[in-house]
């Protein structure tokens, strides 16, 4: 997943365990890469889980008017392996090294698009 992501225009690759997008509870692996480009987003009725297995990454979460209510590193080597993140949280996540994260959230899948983009 590492080199797909590495070799992905997005630098990121996820590998689904879940077998449709309209399934009730997602759940996949998410390799990143610095330099991918996620939007800040939030899911207005569901709850998402990030536990980090490997790597470093910035999780960076604000309030409506885009002012940043929390801004923490996750590294299993500090101790700091994840995090739940509540409905309706802008968040985002920027990989300061070669990260893979286990994610977990409600489905059915909702693109950002439809589910809004925080503009700051």
């Amino acid at each position: 997943m590492t080199a797909q992501a590495k070799a992905s225009p997005r630098l990121r690759m996820n590998l689904n365990f879940h077998e449709s997008l309209e399934d009730k509870c997602h759940r996949f692996l998410n390799a990143v890469e610095p330099g991918a480009g996620i939007h800040i987003h939030h899911h207005p009725t569901k709850e998402e889980s990030f536990i980090l297995l490997r790597g470093k990454v910035r999780l960076t979460t604000y309030n409506d008017e885009g002012t940043i209510i929390e801004d923490i590193i996750l590294d299993p080597l500090q101790g700091r392996y994840g995090v739940n993140i509540g409905k309706n949280v802008w968040h985002t996540i920027e990989a300061l090294e070669s990260s893979v994260i286990f994610e977990c959230k409600e489905g059915p899948f909702v693109p950002h698009e439809e589910e809004g983009v925080l503009k700051v």
